[in-house]
């Protein structure tokens, strides 16, 4: 994934920018950091060069993400800190495969696996009951969760309530992009972005949020009217840049119906 953080600036002016990103004052960044407000003043001036360890801190108390992390300490003359893993390398193929046990396992719920630009990974066979009747030519690998899902020829013609669930997707992204600082993301973003919205109508209407608890995505799938509440979990302290950008998406019925309708689909 590229980034745009620090090509032409130093550590300095890139921990200022995460600091103002994140709205936190020079001398709250030092309480929380064990510094003063002097001493990181000096750093993003460049008048002190902070140590390999205060860089880590202070990412870590900006909530910095690992590969800006890295960024960080490129930018310092430093090594990273973090290493980068293909899926594919043995290393990590213990990971995988529990990811992999862990989709099987959830169905005959949706669920899939997507990395920081929503390239999916891998998918059980709810994600393919969702996905039929998209056309072959946007289920060429790699495949896109956000593609599928706003594309004017994927998913979109199915979801009753897409100008809702279109306007929290793209929410999603605007926050990881603030985030992330991803060139790639934000060229997705204005991908997707520049479909057709939805004209407000009967698919904003109170009869498809069935859930009062969180947004559903509500679906048609053969006729039938689905809804589901989506859950996104990413890992605990990923000390690798590939394992970091990982989330799995879970989709939980929303109502009786859409459990019973799944269930009936079970061999």
């Amino acid at each position: 994934m590229t980034t745009t953080a620090g090509i032409d600036t130093g550590v300095g002016p890139m921990l200022r920018g995460w600091r103002e990103q994140r709205r936190i004052s020079q001398l709250e960044l030092a309480l929380r950091a064990d510094s003063s407000a002097r001493h990181i003043s000096f750093i993003e001036t460049g008048r002190s060069r902070p140590s390999q360890e205060m860089i880590l801190r202070l990412a870590e108390h900006l909530e910095v993400p690992v590969r800006e992390r890295n960024a960080l300490l490129l930018a310092a003359g430093y090594a990273p800190q973090y290493t980068e893993t293909s899926l594919d390398d043995p290393s990590i193929s213990s990971l995988r495969e529990a990811m992999e046990r862990l989709l099987r396992g959830y169905e005959p719920f949706p669920a899939l696996i997507v990395d920081g630009t929503y390239t999916v990974l891998a998918a059980n066979r709810g994600i393919e009951m969702l996905l039929e009747g998209v056309p072959e030519r946007l289920l060429t690998p790699p495949l896109n969760a956000m593609r599928l899902t706003l594309h004017p020829q994927g998913m979109a013609p199915r979801i009753r309530n897409l100008r809702q669930w279109r306007g929290h997707l793209l929410e999603q992204m605007e926050r990881q992009i603030a985030l992330m600082r991803s060139d790639s993301l934000r060229e997705l973003y204005e991908e997707v972005a520049a479909h057709p919205v939805p004209e407000a109508g009967d698919d904003d209407g109170p009869d498809h949020v069935v859930c009062p608890l969180a947004l559903p995505l509500v679906i048609e799938h053969r006729g039938t009217v689905l809804s589901f509440i989506s859950t996104i979990a990413t890992f605990n302290t990923p000390m690798d840049v590939t394992v970091s950008e990982l989330a799995i998406e879970t989709f939980l019925p929303a109502d009786p119906e859409t459990f019973a309708y799944l269930q009936s689909l079970t061999p």
